[in-house]
């Protein structure tokens, strides 16, 4: 098991917090709706925050995006799906207030906001407690002295695999080729997944997202990758 206390401190993976100032709707969502669906870690310690318990109701599973961006993706993702409670991890400001607006318009109940660095969530949550895990165009961080940034690595991929239960999905998509072949390098050297699809075709149930628009509008071809947790 991952021993946190044996842990140095966790390093910045992330830019920055804050863009442009937010219009009043959205600055209004996040004084009023934010704190009502925030992600608070417990005072309790490591693996004692039950993700169950942060719905209004029983949810058939539990999914995670880690660094959701503006939120598209997440918020069609809980309305596809109902009866699953969706965490959304992003320290990016103006990407929870866009969350939120989906959120609001959508009159979606599944949805809880980790406004922080990732890795503290999965510290918190219990083992096996995530369904399915959605890593959609996430920085490059393409300079080689960056590359620590990046949340798919060897530190990181144990935090993941204690909280994924078995045959749970990873669920990774990129437009930078080095970092599709970073991805691949690193997951093929774990011994808790394996890969099940990989495509420059996105699978059936794929919902797009803005990144990945521009992407395409540029004539950048992403990666769609998917691994299993063994």
């Amino acid at each position: 098991m991952l021993n946190l206390s044996d842990s140095p401190p966790l390093s910045r993976l992330y830019g920055r917090r804050k863009g442009r100032p937010l219009r009043t709707r959205k600055a209004k969502l996040v004084d009023e709706v934010l704190p009502k669906l925030k992600v608070e870690l417990p005072s309790e310690g490591p693996f004692s925050l039950h993700g169950m318990a942060l719905f209004s109701f029983k949810p058939a599973a539990i999914w995670l995006e880690i660094g959701f961006g503006g939120g598209e993706h997440l918020a069609a993702q809980a309305g596809r799906n109902p009866n699953t409670g969706f965490i959304g991890c992003e320290p990016f400001l103006n990407g929870i207030a866009s969350l939120l607006d989906h959120i609001d318009r959508k009159q979606l109940n599944n949805v809880r906001i980790f406004p922080g660095d990732a890795r503290e969530l999965l510290d918190a949550l219990p083992d096996s407690s995530i369904a399915r895990c959605f890593l959609l165009f996430p920085d490059p961080w393409p300079k080689a002295r960056h590359a620590k940034r990046r949340f798919i690595g060897p530190e990181n991929m144990p935090r993941l695999a204690r909280v994924l239960r078995s045959c749970a999905e990873l669920r990774v998509a990129t437009d930078d080729r080095q970092l599709a072949d970073w991805i691949r390098d690193t997951l093929k050297a774990s011994p808790d997944f394996t890969k099940t699809y990989d495509s420059p075709h996105p699978p059936k149930d794929w919902v797009p997202t803005r990144y990945e628009q521009k992407a395409l509008k540029a004539q950048r071809n992403p990666a769609y990758l998917s691994y299993c947790r063994m």
